[in-house]
């Protein structure tokens, strides 16, 4: 194969908050700053937005911020989450996280 395949912190962080909207149990995502909600207020929220990409050891992490359905075990949901998004990020970017952690910020009926 000639050529490189660069994957952006973006698309990255989208494919992992699309992933993360299929678990049962996720509510939604909630903003990981301020900006993104700012962004939610003016309605020009993202796929993206709840997920943070970082680096360590040269290795991308991510962070999700989640909101939960009332009633769902928070740590079943989130060790899907972690399982899924893993999986997918593999199977899909090529890439490994060197972590995923998953925020619990809120509970809200479904």
């Amino acid at each position: 194969m000639n050529g490189t395949i660069h994957i952006t912190e973006a698309a990255l962080a989208s494919l992992i908050g699309l992933t993360a909207h299929e678990i049962p149990g996720v509510v939604g995502m909630a903003p990981a700053n301020i900006r993104e909600g700012i962004q939610r207020v003016l309605g020009r929220a993202q796929s993206r937005d709840g997920v943070v990409i970082g680096r360590e050891e040269g290795r991308y992490t991510a962070d999700l911020y989640i909101v939960l359905a009332y009633g769902v075990s928070i740590p079943t949901v989130a060790g899907n989450i972690v399982e899924r998004v893993e999986h997918v990020v593999k199977t899909q970017a090529g890439i490994e996280l060197a972590a995923t952690r998953v925020h619990a910020v809120g509970v809200a009926h479904a």
